[in-house]
């Protein structure tokens, strides 16, 4: 009789990992992936998520925090890259002709040297220095500047609201946990006690009856 050969046993179905679920970092041109994942990873073994819910809001709070500091570089970068826009208004401002400003500025921007030394002398000579052209620049994009400190501050109640939200998942999960082992340890004492009053009943029943043929042959 051929032997029967066993059943192939099936595979346990593989489960999609949190990033392949969640998707990639939301990355933008100029930003390394290898800052975002050391991130994450510090996040992470701070918070320690249990379960697929709890790592997508350490997903979502790690990505706040991302944003946050990236409207603050992006913020730094826009008034940085104008800084000829208010160069250009500062030196009118002291009575440089606008020709001349025209031409000095983005050679100035170039960081020529010639260039730089002709605005410092300049600056100088009127009691000024960078901060008066940073300022200006900050004036030229003052709406922009304040848009994007709004939407960091949005960030960042988002965070804060998601870190919430952690927190009071797991306290009413512990609470959970905790009502469950109480009526678990409740329910385990009524079995124990129960079953230790039928044990003393039987034992008395036993005892009354080893007593009554003793009784009858004294009578």
């Amino acid at each position: 009789m051929p032997r029967s050969r066993p059943l192939p046993v099936p595979a346990a179905p593989r489960h999609p990992s949190a990033a392949e679920t969640l998707g990639p970092p939301p990355l933008i041109p100029g930003e390394e992936r290898a800052g975002y994942e050391t991130m994450l990873a510090r996040v992470t073994e701070a918070v320690r998520p249990d379960g697929i819910v709890e790592e997508a809001w350490v997903r979502d709070v790690v990505d706040l925090i991302w944003d946050a500091v990236r409207w603050r570089r992006l913020k730094a970068a826009l008034l940085s890259s104008s800084t000829n826009w208010g160069l250009h208004n500062v030196l009118t401002s002291i009575g440089v002709d606008r020709r001349r400003a025209l031409a000095l500025t983005p050679r100035w921007a170039a960081r020529r040297h010639d260039a730089v030394a002709e605005v410092d002398a300049e600056l100088e000579a009127a009691g000024l220095g960078l901060d008066h052209v940073m300022a200006q620049t900050l004036l030229l994009h003052i709406d922009e500047v304040e848009r994007i400190d709004r939407m960091a501050a949005s960030t960042e109640a988002r965070r804060a609201a998601t870190l919430r939200e952690i927190a009071g998942y797991r306290a009413e999960l512990g609470a959970s946990l905790r009502r469950a082992a109480n009526e678990a340890i409740e329910e385990a004492e009524f079995e124990v006690v129960e079953a230790a009053g039928d044990e003393g009943a039987a034992a008395g029943a036993a005892a009354e009856a080893a007593e009554q043929p003793e009784a009858e042959a004294a009578e």
